[in-house]
């Protein structure tokens, strides 16, 4: 249940500054926010994984933190990457 190598390449082509430019906010934002869907459909199928649920809620407060990181610099780049990854707030 994790993110695919090609998905990965092309989140941190589309959110990078670079190829290999990983370590940007937006970029881990961006693959976090594909696996938290790929956990959510999970737990709709497997109601009863705790530990599956424990570790999507990890997943959202360590998104939730970025996204607070990134509105602190710069409020432009934060309301970019809400819109293109369409999350709410």
């Amino acid at each position: 249940m994790s993110v695919s190598v090609e998905r990965k390449a092309e989140l941190v082509r589309q959110f990078g500054g670079n190829e290999k430019d990983s370590g940007r906010s937006e970029v881990q934002v961006a693959i976090l926010t594909e696996r938290i869907k790929e956990f959510t459909e999970h737990s709709k199928v497997h109601v009863n994984d705790h530990n599956s649920k424990r570790g999507l809620l990890k997943m959202v407060g360590q998104r939730r933190r970025l996204l607070d990181y990134i509105a602190a610099t710069d409020m432009e780049r934060y309301r970019t990457i809400i819109q293109e990854l369409g999350l709410r707030r």
